[in-house]
């Protein structure tokens, strides 16, 4: 018998430098040695291929790290080792996360011709002072370049934004939506600032702005970006989602492939949890997969399904009790756009 289809993610684990507020695992690095790193993962591919059999695969996604700076050749391996290995869907969703100043026009070209269809642009802010704060290694007109050059080739193109910073006001994000709608953009992702520890942002005593303001700017991007918002922090033109997310966030099966990466196996009727490196991988519970599965497809628009299982772990007489946080439609649950602002305190309250 068949297993089902599983997504792909490739972990590339290496940056130019490291911004102020990655807590990724990834490693700055000026030579990388991409042979010995291609020769890890394609075994890894080779690996999941005997485990699993010829499943398909409908996406595939590398990220970082930065993916954008492995050779072509590197990406040529895997994606070859894919289809292999597994049964690469025609009309597979191939997704690389870049970031400016790291692809030519010739460079991401030879990207394309290799397979890749849907480029993921870390611009962070179209502000140079502020890209510098974050410790970017690109300016503003470099992220507007390889986002033409890549609108221009055909590419479905997403662009990453950072707001929240110390500083920002409800205003200013309403002045970087407006820069955004002018780009014409087909999808965004908005994430908040967050201060991890270990990172240099963590060491520093940042005047960050208030929760309340917060809530302001993550109300104003809903009112001001020229974009539906179908998940927390992502917003794009129907039909435009980033189906790899959406597949994780669905609780659907994936394969995690690089020393960081995490997956999600689905094998003889059975979850798995799975860190890396092929071998690492162990049953877990269906209350527990089903706890993971509220926690990401409530992240959501359309939230998630109420299966029998999530109904086992979900408190209903809590959700009955505040419909201005929580609603129920077409046996899916998920959260108003007041129980957004909140996600992380709804979840905790809907889980027993």
């Amino acid at each position: 018998m068949k297993n089902n289809p599983h997504n792909i993610y490739i972990h590339v684990p290496f940056c130019k430098s490291k911004c102020n507020y990655c807590a990724f695992f990834s490693h700055a690095c000026s030579t990388p040695d991409w042979g010995t790193y291609t020769n890890e993962i394609c075994e890894e591919i080779k690996y999941w291929g005997c485990r699993l059999g010829q499943i398909d695969v409908p996406t595939v996604f590398f990220g970082g790290g930065t993916p954008s700076l492995m050779p072509v050749e590197s990406f040529e391996k895997f994606i070859n080792a894919i289809r292999i290995n597994f049964n690469l869907t025609s009309d597979a969703e191939i997704t690389l996360e870049s970031n400016p100043g790291t692809l030519t026009a010739k460079k991401l070209d030879a990207f394309k011709k290799a397979g890749v269809n849907r480029l993921s642009i870390g611009v962070q802010s179209l502000d140079d002072e502020k890209l510098k704060f974050l410790a970017r290694q690109h300016n503003a007109q470099d992220a507007l370049n390889l986002i033409q050059i890549a609108q221009n080739m055909g590419l479905r193109v997403s662009a990453d934004f950072i707001y929240g910073l110390p500083g920002d006001t409800a205003e200013s994000v309403i002045a970087l939506c407006r820069q955004i709608n002018n780009i014409g953009l087909e999808h965004v992702s908005m994430y908040e600032l967050t201060i991890e520890e270990n990172t240099p942002f963590g060491k520093m005593n940042l005047n960050m702005p208030s929760n309340n303001e917060m809530a302001k700017m993550y109300m104003a991007i809903s009112k001001h970006l020229a974009l539906p918002r179908y998940e927390v922090s992502n917003y794009c033109t129907p039909g435009q989602e980033c189906l790899h997310n959406q597949n994780i966030w669905d609780g659907g099966a994936y394969i995690g492939i690089g020393r960081a990466a995490a997956g999600r196996i689905f094998l003889d009727g059975m979850w798995h949890e799975q860190m890396g490196h092929g071998a690492r991988f162990e049953k877990i519970s269906n209350s527990t997969r089903a706890i993971e599965m509220i926690l990401t497809g409530m992240r959501t628009v359309r939230g998630c399904q109420l299966t029998d299982a999530i109904k086992n772990v979900i408190d209903m007489e809590w959700v009955s009790q505040h419909p201005e946080y929580v609603k129920i439609q077409n046996n899916r649950i998920s959260a108003t756009t007041q129980g957004m602002l909140i996600l992380d305190e709804i979840i905790a309250k809907i889980i027993r």
